[in-house]
């Protein structure tokens, strides 16, 4: 059976936004965990897909002009997820949308469904969240892997990761500091 692989970047304090609704914190969205050679499907949230679809369109579109979503130029990484993202199917949990731009864009209805997905032949499947869906996928026991990239601060107000979760049991399988005083850490989930 594939794994399901949670890749999430979050403060110290376990948050994945601030106040406002976003990670202002996190400079560059290409970081991909160690992934892209693992994986051959991603799956969203219903309500993170439009902007991501959005923010990464652009940089499909025109890697040289500022994405209109954040103003800043692409990084060497975020061309190369962009490439990525635009050659890969992507699921998208929701039970209310309908439609996307990419065409390779499906949409699971339920769990079962993504536990489905999971059972078809294939490379790993990447979640890239956010953190309800994350969350609502690890209470259902379906994620395998939870990879985090940790931010040397205290969001302090914001969404947590972990807030709806009762206690279930992670077995570290590697972790690694990286630029920016940042910790890449990965779990098994059990």
């Amino acid at each position: 059976m594939r794994k399901l692989i949670a890749g999430m970047k979050i403060s110290l304090d376990g948050k994945t936004e601030g106040p406002e609704g976003v990670a202002d914190w996190v400079d560059a969205w290409s970081d991909e965990y160690g992934i892209s050679e693992q994986v051959d499907a991603c799956v969203l949230g219903g309500a993170m897909y439009p902007g991501y679809e959005q923010y990464w369109t652009a940089f499909q579109t025109d890697p040289e002009q500022p994405n209109p979503l954040s103003g800043a130029m692409a990084t060497p990484g975020e061309v190369a997820w962009a490439g990525f993202a635009a050659q890969t199917p992507h699921y998208v949990l929701s039970r209310s949308l309908t439609s996307a731009a990419w065409p390779k864009t499906s949409f699971l209805r339920t769990l079962d469904d993504l536990a489905a997905l999971k059972s078809e032949p294939g490379k790993d499947i990447y979640l890239m969240g956010g953190a309800r869906v994350a969350s609502s996928i690890i209470h259902a026991g379906l994620l395998d892997e939870l990879r985090l990239i940790v931010y040397p601060l205290i969001a302090g107000e914001g969404s947590a990761l972990f807030s709806t979760l009762e206690r279930r049991g992670l077995e570290l399988r590697h972790v690694e500091e990286i630029s920016g005083g940042r910790v890449s850490m990965v779990y098994a989930v059990r």
